[in-house]
C-alpha cells in the first residue's frame, strides 16, 4: 500500500532543502501548489493537476487566482494569502464553497504556510487544497440526525408519560393497570422501530400487519384496501397507539373476545385531497351497547385522530358490533406559529 506525505512532513523536509519541491509535492496525496512572493505558481503536484483537470502549462507561472475561472478568486483569501508571507503566520482551513469545473460542487480547505528554505532569502507558499465536501456532508447528517434523534426522543418521553397519566387506575387491579399500560407502551414501541426501519416512513399496511399481528392466529380479521400511502413517523405513532386500542378492546370486549368474531378492516385514499378514510368493523361478538360515558381507549381514539392526525373519529355502537371510522389527510399538520 502506497504511503502519502502528510503536509506537516513535507513542510519540514523543504524548509531544510532536502531535496528539489517537485520532487516531493507529487507524493502528496491531495492538490498541493508552492507559490512565490506575488502568489505565482511555482510547482504543482500531480494529484493537482488530475483533480483540477488543468496541466502545466495552464498553471506554472500564472497567478493563484487565474487559475481554472477564477473560482480562488476571492477577496478574503486573497486578503489572507497577502499577510501570510510579510507577517510569516498561516492560514489553516480556510473554506471555499465553489462549482468547480469538472468536479461541480466542492467544499475545499485552504491551507497556507511559508515556506523559507535555508541561504534563500525568498519566502514560498506551501498551499493544500483539501477536498472535505463528503466529510462536511456527514458532519451535517449527523448533525441534522442528532438533532431529529433528540427531538423523537422528547416527543416519545412526552407521549409515554400521556399515556402512564391517562390509563385508568379508578376500581382497576395493579395487575389490569399494568396490562394495559405495557399494552399501550408495546404499540407506541412497534410504531416507533417500525418508524426507524423503514428511513422515516412506513406503509400502512405493514403498520396494520404489526398491530394486529398477535391476533390473526386466533381470529378472522379481514383486510381490504384501495392504496398502501405511506405515513409519515408522526401519523405512525399516532395510528398505531388508535388501531392498538381498537385491537385491545375487541380482544376485552368485542369481537376479537370469543372465538366466532370477526373483524373487517378496510381503508381508501381519496387521490384528490390526499384524505385516509379507514374502517374498523366488528361482527359475531358479544352484543354491545353505546357506554353511559366515554372510556379512556374511546377519549384516547377521538383526541389522537383530532388533535395529532387532524381529523375525525366516528364510533357507533350498533348491534352488530362497535363500528369505528377514521378520517385524516396523510400530509403531517403545520408547525404551530410561535
Amino acid at each position: 500500500m502506497t504511503q502519502f506525505m502528510t503536509i506537516d512532513d513535507l513542510y519540514r523536509i523543504l524548509r531544510a532543502d532536502h531535496v528539489q519541491a517537485q520532487g516531493i509535492v507529487d507524493t502528496v496525496e491531495y492538490p498541493l501548489v508552492v507559490l512565490d512572493a506575488q502568489l505565482r505558481v511555482q510547482a504543482a503536484s500531480r494529484s493537482f493537476f488530475e483533480t483540477f483537470r488543468v496541466d502545466s502549462f495552464d498553471t506554472v507561472g500564472k497567478p493563484f487566482y487565474e487559475l481554472g475561472n477564477g473560482q480562488w478568486d476571492i477577496p478574503e483569501l486573497r486578503r489572507l494569502l497577502g499577510e501570510v508571507i510579510p507577517r510569516s503566520t498561516a492560514v489553516i482551513d480556510y473554506r471555499v464553497d465553489h462549482d468547480f469545473p469538472g468536479l461541480g460542487p466542492r467544499t475545499m480547505l485552504v491551507t497556507a504556510r511559508v515556506l523559507q528554505t535555508p541561504g534563500n532569502a525568498s519566502s514560498s507558499l506551501l498551499l493544500s487544497l483539501i477536498d472535505a465536501t463528503r466529510r462536511i456532508q456527514r458532519d451535517m447528517a449527523r448533525d441534522i440526525l442528532s438533532g431529529e434523534l433528540q427531538h423523537r426522543i422528547k416527543n416519545l418521553m412526552a407521549v409515554t408519560q400521556a399515556i402512564a397519566r391517562r390509563t385508568r387506575v379508578e376500581g382497576r387491579s395493579a395487575a389490569e393497570y399494568r396490562e394495559d399500560l405495557l399494552g399501550r407502551l408495546q404499540s407506541l414501541s412497534e410504531a416507533h422501530v417500525l418508524t426507524f426501519g423503514e428511513a422515516d416512513e412506513a406503509r400502512l399496511s405493514t403498520l396494520v400487519d404489526r398491530i394486529l399481528a398477535p391476533y390473526r392466529d386466533r381470529h378472522a380479521i379481514v383486510i381490504e384496501h384501495d392504496g398502501d400511502p405511506p405515513l409519515a413517523s408522526d401519523r405512525l405513532l399516532t395510528l398505531g397507539l388508535v388501531l392498538h386500542e381498537l385491537a385491545t378492546n375487541a380482544a376485552k370486549y368485542g369481537a376479537l373476545s370469543v372465538p366466532g368474531g370477526r373483524v373487517h378492516l378496510g381503508w381508501k385514499v381519496d387521490r384528490d385531497t390526499r384524505v385516509l378514510r379507514l374502517d374498523w368493523s366488528e361482527a359475531g361478538g358479544p352484543p354491545v351497547g353505546k357506554p353511559s360515558a366515554p372510556g379512556y381507549g374511546t377519549e384516547l381514539i377521538q383526541s389522537a385522530v383530532a388533535y395529532s392526525l387532524g381529523g375525525r373519529a366516528e364510533q357507533r355502537f350498533t348491534a352488530g358490533g362497535l363500528e369505528t371510522e377514521l378520517t385524516f389527510p396523510l400530509a403531517p399538520l403545520p408547525e404551530p406559529t410561535p
